[in-house]
């Protein structure tokens, strides 16, 4: 079901070292011809010079979930980084969406092993260090169905965002799935509320949307948060869980 004909998108923001801007862009420009069809370097955002807003960016972004998601090293080289080049995935369907997540995870990490410094996937405003980034990549490698749909979440979700009644993850639609709110009253420990959220993302895969709105009381809801326009927005919905 979907609220929306919008199509989502990956955006990845990809923070270059000290190789040079050009050789960066030929170096995924080469990846996207032999793995990533459909991806495509955004020329009109990407600059061959540093971000000065990129530091403030990635600390709001890194994954706070997840111990030891990035560490001091990853956070100087966003600091020391020299360029920024933007990378668009191509329009994704519920039924293709894990599949296109995959090989942007992929894109991902062949950038990082060949002169990418620092990543993060705009689409949700998360960010890895580079050893998270590897470690997904992995989990990923040869898995199909709901085994590879978990660690391409992982990587391109984020949770918990908070409003001051709910909980909830931007980036399921990256898995073509909706988003998850979990009332506040449910408990006051969002490390607890954030595995509720993956919990409930584990059963949409195995189950399915309607089981789980029957076994949780739940309900689907459009989001109303973003535009439709913008690269969060989850044209599949949310999933309301009850108090």
């Amino acid at each position: 079901m979907s609220f929306s004909e919008i199509e989502p998108r990956h955006v990845l923001c990809l923070l270059g070292g000290e190789r040079p801007f050009s050789e960066l862009c030929e170096m995924i420009q080469s990846a996207i011809d032999r793995f990533a069809p459909g991806f495509e370097i955004d020329y009109t955002f990407s600059e061959a010079a540093p971000d000065d807003r990129m530091p403030m960016s990635f600390d709001v972004c890194w994954d706070r979930v997840r111990k030891g998601a990035w560490t001091d090293a990853d956070e100087e080289a966003v600091s020391d980084h020299r360029s920024v080049i933007y990378v668009l995935g191509p329009p994704m369907t519920a039924t293709d969406a894990v599949k296109t997540s995959a090989t942007a995870l992929r894109l991902v990490v062949h950038s990082l092993e060949n002169g990418i410094a620092a990543a993060k996937g705009e689409s949700a405003g998360v960010a890895h260090g580079v050893a998270r980034w590897r470690e997904l990549a992995r989990d990923a490698e040869g898995q199909t169905g709901a085994a590879l749909a978990r660690p391409c979440r992982l990587a391109f979700a984020k949770r918990p965002i908070g409003t001051t009644e709910h909980l909830y993850s931007i980036g399921f639609h990256l898995n073509g799935i909706p988003d998850v709110y979990v009332p506040r009253s449910v408990s006051d420990d969002e490390l607890l509320l954030s595995a509720i959220i993956d919990t409930v993302a584990e059963e949409l895969f195995s189950g399915g949307i309607e089981t789980v709105l029957a076994r949780r009381g739940a309900k689907l809801l459009p989001v109303d948060g973003y535009d439709e326009d913008d690269f969060k927005y989850n044209p599949y919905g949310a999933i309301h869980l009850a108090s």
